[in-house]
């Protein structure tokens, strides 16, 4: 009987705290209060900019965590089967060019058993339409002479998988450099600032419910002032204003902490040197492939005119 009373005890006063702080928010919002505990101007302004980076975090994130999804330029309106995913462009080209017959030609472009499908990225959809087109033109006039438009497809499919590749690569970095970083600001860095904001919160609320319950305002008996308050009455209160400056120190110092830490513009630099690395490839590999196409653009040209001067 002694310890079904001593863990009633025990549950009364663990519950008390947490029913009177609750009793004195309603009053709070129901306009009912009488006191409230005011926080410091400058916690105030940290809390607003906590806020603002966790908002900054949550929207950039919720954007840039589609880097993780390898499709996320891939036309929703493509149809492309296995078989034209089976193979890389690399791969298909040097099983095209030592191809001699129209078989070793379909079993080139067809998928091995167990292939593993090919990345599905624009660029690399692109590759394979290039490619799928410049065989489609060699099939319909076999036996002729090499056409231009062909091997500028050809060439432009090899291109492209290598942009492709290169925007994986970027992907990759980004999820490992920046996605990582920037979730565990707003998982940690954050989410501490907002359990120590809660912490100061609770004491307030635990604070001024002891002010009130002291001066009569949850007994709805006659309202009792300061200078009628008991010794103990003092004392408890006292200790909830010490406990509630306490918090707010503690939560001040995590709050700026996470406003000062370098973190997230680190974060940033790497989001943009990944971007940079892979325009300045694509660049590379479109800078060096255009004069090529041009120059087979000019020879086409040149002998399109030729013919036409003759006729």
């Amino acid at each position: 009987m002694d310890k079904i009373q001593a863990f009633g005890k025990n549950v009364s006063a663990q519950f008390t705290p947490f029913a009177a702080r609750t009793q004195q928010y309603v009053k709070e919002q129901l306009g009912q209060a009488d006191d409230k505990t005011e926080l410091p101007p400058d916690y105030i302004e940290l809390e607003k900019r906590v806020d603002a980076l966790k908002q900054v975090h949550q929207k950039l994130l919720q954007v840039t965590s589609q880097y993780a999804n390898e499709a996320y330029d891939y036309p929703p309106n493509i149809r492309e089967s296995f078989n034209d995913m089976g193979r890389t462009i690399s791969e298909k080209v040097n099983l095209l060019s030592a191809a001699n017959s129209p078989a070793e030609v379909q079993a080139a472009l067809t998928a091995p058993p167990q292939a593993k499908p090919q990345p599905k990225t624009f660029s690399h959809a692109i590759a394979r339409a290039a490619l799928s087109g410049s065989q489609t033109l060699n099939a319909s006039h076999p036996g002729a002479a090499e056409d231009p438009l062909v091997t500028a497809l050809e060439k432009y499919a090899l291109a492209e998988e290598k942009v492709g590749e290169a925007r994986l690569a970027q992907d990759s970095q980004i999820q490992s450099r920046f996605l990582a970083g920037w979730s565990t600001t707003l998982n940690t860095n954050l989410m501490f600032a907002a359990r120590a904001r809660k912490a100061v919160e609770n004491s307030r609320l635990g604070l001024d419910a002891a002010k009130a319950k002291a001066k009569g305002g949850f007994t709805g008996g006659q309202v009792k002032s300061e200078s009628e308050w008991s010794e103990e009455t003092r004392q408890e209160i006292e200790g909830k204003e010490d406990e509630f400056v306490g918090q707010t120190e503690e939560a001040v110092g995590v709050m700026k902490n996470t406003l000062d830490t370098p973190e997230p513009l680190r974060n940033i630099a790497d989001l943009i040197a990944a971007q940079l690395e892979y325009h300045k490839k694509a660049y590379e590999i479109l800078s060096e492939l255009a004069p090529v196409v041009d120059g087979l653009q000019v020879e086409h040209e040149a002998s399109y005119r030729k013919g036409r001067d003759s006729v």
